[in-house]
């Protein structure tokens, strides 16, 4: 009895149909690198005017290739430890910010930090959220944060 001829199988794909490549979450939390510049200490005083107001620099760098919707909050929950050892601070003026980042593009947004007492502060409160803009996704990608950014309020 014959045995019957194997035939081998070939699967192929057109050249023409592209695969889309699908970032992986650590790739999308690492779309949007920021840094705050601000000075390291700042003298006040506080019998004069009771708002102490310091101007800061939040500075977003696009590191992808791709266009990037940007979302910054600054509503900051402070836990009760970090009272303890920062106390709390007060961004002013506008607290949510929306914009688009193209390819390898920076954006310096000018920030207002109020503080009523002297202390160490920690201004490395904003939230920053993106995505890719041709991803249709329910929730952007929280952007990784950079060390604490220490400020020191003195009284004069």
């Amino acid at each position: 009895q014959e045995l019957p001829e194997m035939v081998l199988l070939k699967f192929f794909r057109p050249e023409n149909t592209p695969v889309p490549a699908r970032p992986t979450p650590e790739q999308l939390s690492n779309l949007i690198k920021t840094s705050l510049h601000y000075p390291e200490s700042f003298s006040h005083s506080f019998h004069q005017k009771s708002l102490c107001l310091v101007p800061v620099t939040l500075l977003l760098s696009n590191c992808s290739q791709a266009v990037v919707d940007v979302m910054i909050d600054l509503r900051h929950k402070t836990s009760p430890e970090a009272l303890e050892i920062h106390g709390s601070f007060t961004w002013l003026g506008q607290t949510q910010y929306k914009l688009q980042l193209k390819s390898q593009e920076v954006c310096s947004l000018q920030l207002k930090a109020c503080f009523v007492h002297t202390g160490v502060y920690n201004l490395g409160t904003p939230r920053v959220f993106a995505k890719l803009v041709d991803q249709v996704t329910l929730f952007e990608a929280s952007q990784q944060n950079s060390m604490p950014a220490l400020i020191i309020i003195n009284n004069i």
